[in-house]
């Protein structure tokens, strides 16, 4: 992260990395074709964390950090999962386990002699699957996913050798969480089979796994040969033990396979034993891994431990260091993405790393080249950490042997100037929707799940009707019934899809305010801003009046979860007659509704809740989460705006200022009865 960032050139970068994240998560999970390594994608999370601990008021309802994986959009069924599958957070070093250790250590209020137990096992680089089992029955497999909804590929499963199709003496119900993989050996013949048949040949075994197992012939998928080890499980009707290491004991002798290296640990040093032992062994097992997972033995305790957003407290993954080499850059490519941020990628002379052969690079922006001092034919040095493009991390080549790389200033794509403002490191298109790039980003992102959520308009669709020039704006999709006869002449379309899509559009005619806003693409506005400002301002045509006002920044900024960065992207928005000229043909063919809040009110939503003193029955971090989970505020210091504060032994100050403001004040044992009594 760059030091010394101002709040605007911190929502720039927050914007950048939650789009350049949200495209990584959609190749790795969703399509099985990721461009970058693990260690690259990890650098840019981290970065994404820091800087959200730094401006914590500009965390984006679209932040990584919020979310996890990337939603399903092949042809194979959705199917919501019974419990989330959520992601581990990474260490890179000895000193980020430590304090996973320490951090567990105080939000348990734990004394210095009780000793902290964790499970230790490979990271095993496949595809995450749930297997659920009814009354012994396997019924359903599905992928990760989102970690909400994955992907129902339980024919598929059926054909693993691994999966078993009926457990004896298993819980009625009995959700089973593990990954598919495929040997080295096994994807090595593979390669060989599909090079001899003209067929696909895969990066890596994971991407062949994940290719093999989301097949929509389960056919092709019995062809393949898929393994399965469990690490964990969902959903369950009763417990399966106490522990970790019991558990998976358990769902060990119910037929799964467990790894051979599942280990207990008892504390620090012999995590980092066996860290170094899986580490030493790595190049001899029979499966990619890319780390070892700790997780919290105690059960009761990764239940108090409970999740942030995306990742449980009790769980870590300790990542293995990256791999290198040095290669050739024959080539410069320029990207433009949704926002007309124009992303350079290096083309590589392929090279072997830790096992595959990668061939490109993303070299992220226009600074990143500067600072690297790159041009076509240097010599570098790239790094890899478990996939397939690799991050550059030195220049080989002497800087004055060639001409520093001009980086372009039009868009490669429709020609339009390419600027970037002041203090900020992309590179934009100014087309808009004149360039044909930006077109369709922006158009997926209109109809994308999160937004206005039509069915049938998927990425392919919307190219074809734009190279038909069906759909230039987002208010062409709402035209698209005068080209009902057209496309039914086309190939692949049958009346009942061509309907399907007609009505699916007309489904959408009354929008959700806050989706449609956010469905507009306005640089910093999420979902969750979207609705802060249709509560706000009720409806589009307001938030339009008010940001078109001559006190717009100022009564935009005053809007709770709004601030200044948001509110110049709206001014400067509605400011461009343009997006004027979009918005009001887009409003002669919709009508989005007036706000309407849908949260679940209760006794403690949207309230403000101060701790203090020493708590004795849980640690201050545990009792916030629980705040937070009840919808209140846990804030840290008591004022007008507070409704309640929880004192232990040892009050002081905060107490006497709840005392002033007459603020109620509850001890710690009532507010376990609010906790257990609100469920």
């Amino acid at each position: 992260m760059a030091a010394g960032l101002t709040q605007a050139e911190a929502a720039e970068r927050l914007a950048w990395l939650a789009e350049a994240i949200a495209r990584h998560d959609r190749l790795y999970h969703d399509q099985d074709e990721p461009e970058i390594s693990d260690s690259d994608y990890d650098a840019l999370v981290r970065e994404n964390a820091a800087l959200e601990a730094q401006f914590p008021k500009l965390v984006r309802a679209d932040s990584p950090s919020r979310r996890l994986g990337a939603a399903p959009t092949s042809a194979l069924a959705k199917v919501a999962h019974a419990r989330p599958m959520l992601s581990l957070e990474n260490a890179f070093s000895a000193e980020a386990v430590a304090e996973f250790v320490a951090r567990i250590r105080r939000f348990l209020s734990l004394s210095p002699d009780e000793q902290v137990a964790v499970t230790a096992e490979p990271k095993i680089d496949g595809l995450s699957c749930s297997l659920r089992y009814e009354g012994g029955e396997l019924v359903l497999a599905a992928t990760r996913g989102d970690g909400s909804v994955g992907e129902d590929v339980t024919a598929n499963a059926r054909t693993i050798g691994d999966i078993p199709q009926r457990i004896a003496g298993a819980p009625d119900v009995l959700e089973l969480r593990g990954e598919v993989y495929m040997s080295k050996v096994d994807f090595a013949a593979l390669n060989e089979r599909q090079q001899a048949a003209g067929g696909k040949i895969f990066a890596n075994p994971r991407n062949a796994a994940a290719g093999s197992l989301r097949q929509k012939d389960p056919g092709v998928t019995a062809a393949r040969p898929l393994r399965f080890l469990a690490h964990g499980w969902g959903e369950l009707s009763a417990p399966l033990a106490a522990t970790q290491l019991e558990a998976m004991q358990a769902i060990a002798r119910l037929g799964l396979p467990v790894s051979d290296l599942f280990k207990r640990c008892c504390g620090f040093d012999e995590m980092l034993d066996h860290y170094a032992a899986i580490e030493t062994c790595r190049a001899d097992l029979p499966y990619d891994i890319d780390g070892v997972v700790y997780k919290v033995d105690r059960l009761d305790w990764q239940e108090r431990l409970g999740q942030v957003a995306r990742a449980p407290r009790w769980g870590l993954a300790h990542k293995f260091p990256a791999e290198k080499a040095e290669t050739t850059l024959e080539a410069i490519d320029i990207q433009v993405g949704r926002t007309g941020k124009m992303t350079p990628v290096g083309r590589l002379k392929p090279v072997g790393v830790g096992g595959v052969i990668v061939a490109n690079v993303t070299l992220h922006n226009r600074d990143e080249i500067a600072r690297l001092g790159l041009r076509v034919g240097d010599r570098i040095r790239i790094q890899r950490a478990g996939d397939v493009i690799p991050q550059v991390i030195e220049n080989l080549t002497a800087k004055e042997k060639r001409p520093a790389y001009l980086f372009p200033d039009h868009c490669p794509e429709c020609g339009s100037e390419a600027v970037s403002t002041e203090g900020e490191v992309d590179v934009r298109c100014t087309g808009g929707l004149v360039c044909p790039a930006q077109r369709i980003e922006r158009l997926k992102h209109f109809v994308s799940r999160g937004a206005l959520d039509i069915d049938g308009l998927g990425e392919k669709t919307i190219v074809e009707f734009a190279e038909l020039g069906w759909l230039q704006s987002p208010a062409d999709i709402f035209r698209l019934h005068r080209h009902r006869a057209e496309l039914l002449q086309r190939e692949g379309w049958k009346e009942k899809s061509v309907d399907n899509l007609l009505a699916s559009i007309e489904a959408r005619r009354e929008p959700d305010p806050a989706r449609f806003l956010f469905a507009l693409g306005i640089r910093h506005v999420g979902i969750v801003t979207a609705k802060d400002l249709m509560r706000a301002f009720g409806t589009v045509e307001a938030l339009r009046n008010a940001a078109t006002g001559d006190s717009a920044q100022a009564e935009l900024s005053c809007v709770e979860g709004v601030g200044p960065v948001v509110a110049e992207a709206l001014v400067d928005f509605f400011h461009e007659p343009h997006n004027r000229e979009v918005l009001d043909d887009l409003l002669s063919k919709v009508r989005p509704q007036p706000f309407v809040s849908q949260a679940r009110q209760t006794e403690w939503s949207g309230k403000t809740i101060v701790f203090t003193g020493s708590l004795e029955t849980m640690s201050r971090d545990e009792a916030k989460a629980q705040a937070e989970r009840l919808g209140a505020r846990a804030a840290g210091s008591v004022s007008a705006k507070t409704d309640l504060v929880v004192a232990g032994p040892g009050a002081g100050s905060k107490l006497k200022k709840a005392a002033e403001l007459k603020v109620p004040v509850i001890g710690e044992d009532e507010w376990a009865r609010i906790v257990a009594e609100a469920g």
